[in-house]
């Protein structure tokens, strides 16, 4: 902070300074420069008006050209310290002081010349070839009754002024950075000692703890920064104060999560653990440390519980989930809530364990209202058939023989019924032991796919494999996965019209494969979508169909024991597909 500081008190002013001395120097150089010139133009323009009105009375006794002008000129140019040439009405050079006058060329052209042809007076700066350096010139026409009879041009080299120049550059140069190494130091002391309070204090800062109640910030003068070492004291009096109180409130509130029976998570936006209370640990098998900053999907390991935090992450509204945890035997009652302005982005997840409650409704709802349901209708049929076989049949031999058959078919739908509930007991209570390997996707799909294809045909049903060849491997029970892929095309089959069409397909995502069972048939409701794999639960347009309604629920729990997942997706009178996935087998 404090190195910060200096260098934004004292960067500025070198730079300002610098910028100023750099400016005085362009502009007295360039004064100099244009002084030295005008002193040299107003030299030659004094000795070009001498030299023409000498000229001038000279050619009023003689003719010019009868005269040795190469004499006059040096003669001239001795006196005058400068290049005299004398040059013709026409540009013929009649007198040169500093060269070979047969030697030069015609000078007619020449810019002064025209200039004084022109105006009256000629002035140029270039080059000289003649004398190989720049030199300035000035020609002065003289005329005898407004007729030019010659011009004397003088000319200077200007060598010594650039020379006389350059050194004014150079020691300017040398003062401005003289002044900046100057400007520098003075700043850097200036910037230190308006810093060093600054960085005084930043240090006890540093230092400071609010559980220290000695702890105060010494001002170290009375300017501004001592006034913000005193607001500073007594701001920090007050965040003591509140730190305190903070401090009894949060011993409360882990007394309180400590002794919760309740399991209890706040997730931040990013899905990231921010707390979680024993009893929470318990119910997902994990610790403070191994939990605390990590993802929910690795906390919690169900995707309901994170489908059910990206809800309220979507609506900002509290959502609710019954959740089984089958490898603890455990019931929970999850719910979601968000914290909304109090701590946005963050939420808050409650589970109660209903293990026992829900235990009880199980029995209930399994034993009195599904099994009654479920034997409803075949006991009905059986005690009709009977009293009927009773009543009149025993006399007629082949239909007596036609209700014992209805009555076998009756016994053996309860014998399956019963079947099926002492599987889905044992697979709920993982009594059934997986024999995982590694196997093939499309093995699993061909094997369910003979096995049914006859069943489809019949139907009048067209049958689809959609399966990569080059697809891994999946850790799998090849019996109990070629289970669930039969029933849920089994069920397919059933509810779909004759002319329609079944797909089964495999296809990799991440580390899962994602199999898929689609039908063009019936479809399923939105209200019933939910619940069926709910166990006995019938969708209004199954009823008709037969089957005891556990299938579905084999197969989910069976999937799951597999750490997959199993969902369906359908729009009604469009058809139904049933997903599920397998881990890669690593």
């Amino acid at each position: 902070m404090s190195r910060q500081i200096r260098w934004r008190i004292a960067i500025p002013f070198v730079a300002l300074f610098s910028l100023i001395l750099i400016s005085l120097g362009i502009y007295l150089t360039n004064s100099i420069k244009q002084t030295k010139l005008q002193e040299v133009e107003d030299q030659l323009t004094a000795e070009g008006y001498l030299l023409a009105d000498f000229l001038l009375s000279l050619s009023a006794e003689n003719n010019l050209t009868s005269i040795d002008m190469d004499t006059q000129a040096k003669r001239w140019a001795k006196l005058l310290g400068t290049r005299v040439t004398i040059i013709g009405p026409h540009g013929e050079v009649i007198g040169e002081s500093n060269a070979v006058r047969e030697e030069m060329d015609n000078h007619l052209n020449r810019p002064e010349v025209q200039q004084a042809l022109t105006f009256g007076f000629g002035k140029s700066t270039r080059f000289s070839r003649t004398e190989g350096e720049n030199e300035m010139y000035i020609a002065i026409p003289v005329k005898r009754e407004s007729q030019i009879i010659a011009f004397a041009r003088v000319a200077l080299s200007l060598v010594q002024i650039q020379t006389e120049i350059a050194q004014v550059i150079r020691i300017i140069s040398l003062s401005i950075l003289i002044a900046t190494i100057l400007a520098i130091v003075l700043a850097t002391l200036v910037a230190n000692y308006i810093a060093r309070p600054i960085h005084q204090l930043t240090n006890q800062i540093k230092i400071f703890s609010f559980k220290s109640p000695d702890d105060r910030l010494v001002p170290t003068s009375e300017d501004e920064i001592g006034q913000f070492a005193k607001a500073f004291n007594d701001l920090v009096e007050q965040l003591r104060l509140q730190y305190a109180a903070l401090e009894i409130e949060q011993s409360k509130l882990e007394a309180v999560m400590q002794q919760l029976s309740d399991g209890v998570l706040i997730i931040d936006e990013h899905g990231l653990v921010q707390l979680i209370n024993p009893a929470a640990q318990r119910m997902f098998d994990t610790t403070e440390e191994n939990a605390l900053g990590q993802s929910i999907a690795k906390v919690l390991r169900h995707h309901q519980l994170i489908e059910l935090w990206k809800q309220v992450m979507e609506t900002g509204e509290s959502q609710f989930i019954p959740l089984e945890i089958a490898t603890k035997h455990l019931f929970v009652q999850g719910e979601a809530l968000p914290f909304g302005k109090t701590l946005p982005g963050r939420t808050l997840m409650v589970f109660q364990d209903i293990t026992h409650i829900r235990h009880l409704e199980t029995v209930r709802r399994d034993f009195i209202s599904n099994i009654s349901h479920e034997l409803r209708t075949p006991l009905a049929s059986l005690k009709a058939l009977t009293e009927t076989l009773q009543e009149s049949a025993l006399d007629d031999p082949p239909a007596a023989r036609r209700f014992l058959n209805r009555i076998e078919t009756e016994v053996d739908a309860l014998s399956l019924m019963v079947q099926e509930l002492v599987e889905l007991s044992r697979i709920e209570s993982g009594k059934v032991p997986l024999q995982l390997k590694s196997v093939s996707p499309e093995e699993l799909i061909s094997t369910a796919l003979e096995r049914l294809r006859l069943q489809a045909e019949r139907s009048g049903l067209r049958l689809y494999l959609d399966s990569p060849p080059d697809l891994p491997s999946v850790l799998a029970d090849p019996p109990r996965m070629e289970q669930v892929i039969v029933n849920l095309l089994h069920n397919a089959i059933k509810f779909t019209p004759s002319g329609g069409e079944i797909t089964l397909s495999a296809q990799l995502l991440d580390d899962f494969v994602v199999f898929s069972v689609k039908d063009t048939g019936v479809g399923i409701s939105p209200e019933d979508l939910p619940r069926i794999f709910e166990r006995f639960y019938k969708a209004d347009r199954a009823r008709s169909g037969g089957g005891t309604g556990l299938g579905l629920a084999i197969s989910r729990h069976l999937v799951e024991a597999h750490s997959g997942k199993l969902w369906a997706e359908s729009v009604e009178g469009k058809g139904s597909t049933f997903y599920f996935t397998l881990p890669l087998a690593h």
